[in-house]
């Protein structure tokens, strides 16, 4: 697996937190808040069947394996970005149409 690239102010924490000495700034409604989010992102209680083309299904894969997750974890992490603003269609930028 690849080493991940930190850079001062993440290894600063990573240092910090592997000896002992991080203390977290966040209040118990912050917290609360946050955990509450989180259980919301990650919660799945909606199916859906889809039909994709063959070979955009390998690269889903591929790119899964390199990740080291599952592709439909992969697939839903996609969708999940997207919907929440946090990916955007550049070839919709590209082409001078606008993105909703």
């Amino acid at each position: 697996m690849a080493k991940t690239k930190l850079d001062l102010e993440e290894q600063e924490l990573l240092e910090a937190y592997e000896s002992g000495d991080f203390e977290s700034d966040l209040d118990a409604d912050r917290r609360e808040y946050l955990a509450k989010a989180a259980e919301q992102t990650f919660k799945k209680d909606k199916r859906i069947n889809i039909r994709i083309s063959s070979r955009d299904l390998e690269a889903l894969q591929r790119r899964a394996l390199e990740e080291g997750l599952p592709y439909q974890s992969l697939v839903s992490s996609v969708l999940h970005k997207y919907v929440s603003g946090g990916l955007k269609d550049i070839s919709a930028n590209k082409s001078g149409q606008r993105t909703h």
